[in-house]
């Protein structure tokens, strides 16, 4: 995997936002987009709009994407105005309304829900505006441009992660608590995590408690999800596949009821500071990181080179193809590679810059951290 660029690249202010807000992993304080009305651009060059999905169910949102988008759209001369729709479909169409009105030379969307964020595709092409779907793809859009993870390898991590916590455990029972089904990522990382496990199914390696789609990523709906399950079940569990970190720590609570935690492994995916910290006390067995600052630097060249008609350079950067079978079309993409995140490798994270020693590495898990070499 390529390394990621460090926080120190951002402008100071920026990174001190990134730091103060990923301390809650699971927040839904700070960020962008909190207004009735978009806010004002910011630098001094074409304008471009940003609109995120939501900080309920995700730190990720606040604490990196925006800064570090806003940072990389300044640095390519361009003047970003940044908003979170906080999960309400309305709020999102509203703030692209108020964007194209400012006359946006470009639209970076990653969309609460794949159908509002292919309406407002529709809208942007009506008035000539290039649109970049930012980490998630809408389905039946019209997107010019998709920009994320290789989110199907991402399902392959958390799968092979469960694979080997339960590798000499024959019959293992697993429960699977998945992302959004309005979410195509959330089915991509499904995909991916079942060419792993179905095979094992199939084979009783594993056996199939349940599973089910959580509706918005909502952590309560899952760890509720999950309790029942586990109740059906008499109880019992060997292994959770669980979508994100979000997921992963409502999971965990419920464990920690029965008596479990520790005990049966979790994965989840967000490389988020709650997530490690888990790790590091057992709690959660691996997680998967995205270095987030690449594919912010990946939208704002594509985003630049479109601004200024330059489809050859945009094309230049988006080489891996993306298909939407519900548009039955072929998206032009950038994939960026993520890792599988265990106890012995947490330190990764922290040498990238993307948390801090001091945020995971107190109390209970400050021996763990010295023995990793983890250290501010």
């Amino acid at each position: 995997m390529k390394r990621s660029k460090t926080l120190a690249l951002l402008a100071a202010g920026t990174g001190l936002v990134l730091a103060m807000t990923a301390c809650g992993a699971n927040s839904s304080s700070g960020g962008t987009g909190n207004s009735g009305g978009s806010q004002a651009a910011t630098g001094n060059g074409p304008k471009v709009g940003v609109i995120l999905p939501e900080t309920a169910t995700s730190a990720r949102w606040a604490g990196f994407d925006a800064p570090m988008l806003q940072a990389a759209l300044v640095k390519a001369g361009l003047s970003p105005i940044i908003e979170n729709a906080q999960g309400d479909n309305q709020k999102f169409s509203q703030y692209a309304d108020n964007m194209l009105s400012q006359g946006v030379k470009a639209l970076i969307i990653a969309a609460p829900n794949g159908d509002v964020g292919a309406t407002v595709e529709r809208k942007a092409k009506q008035q000539g505006v290039p649109v970049i779907d930012y980490d998630r793809l809408n389905l039946g859009g019209s997107a010019d441009y998709y920009v994320s993870f290789d989110n199907t390898h991402v399902g392959e991590l958390q799968g092979q992660a469960l694979k080997d916590a339960l590798a000499n455990k024959a019959g293992a029972q697993v429960i699977e608590v998945e992302g959004s089904p309005t979410d195509n990522n959330a089915t991509l990382f499904y995909n991916g995590q079942q060419n792993i496990v179905k095979p094992l199914y199939t084979s009783g390696a594993l056996k199939l408690v349940a599973s089910q789609r959580i509706d918005g990523w909502d952590n309560a709906k899952g760890g509720t999800t999950f309790e029942q399950f586990l109740s059906a079940n008499g109880g019992k569990v060997d292994g959770v596949l669980a979508a994100n970190d979000g997921l992963a720590g409502a999971i965990i609570t419920v464990l920690q009821k029965n008596g479990l935690a520790g005990k049966v492994p979790v994965t989840g995916q967000d490389a988020s500071a709650a997530g490690l910290k888990a790790i590091l006390q057992g709690s959660q067995y691996s997680t998967v990181f995205k270095p987030i600052q690449e594919e912010a630097d990946a939208t704002a060249q594509i985003a630049a080179a479109l601004v200024k008609g330059d489809t050859a350079a945009a094309d230049a950067v988006a080489k891996d193809p993306s298909t939407d079978p519900t548009g039955n079309r072929t998206v032009k993409s950038k994939l960026l590679t993520p890792q599988a995140i265990t106890k012995q490798n947490v330190k990764t994270v922290v040498d990238a810059g993307y948390i801090k020693a001091s945020e995971i590495c107190d109390g209970d898990t400050a021996a763990v951290c010295a023995q990793l070499g983890i250290s501010s």
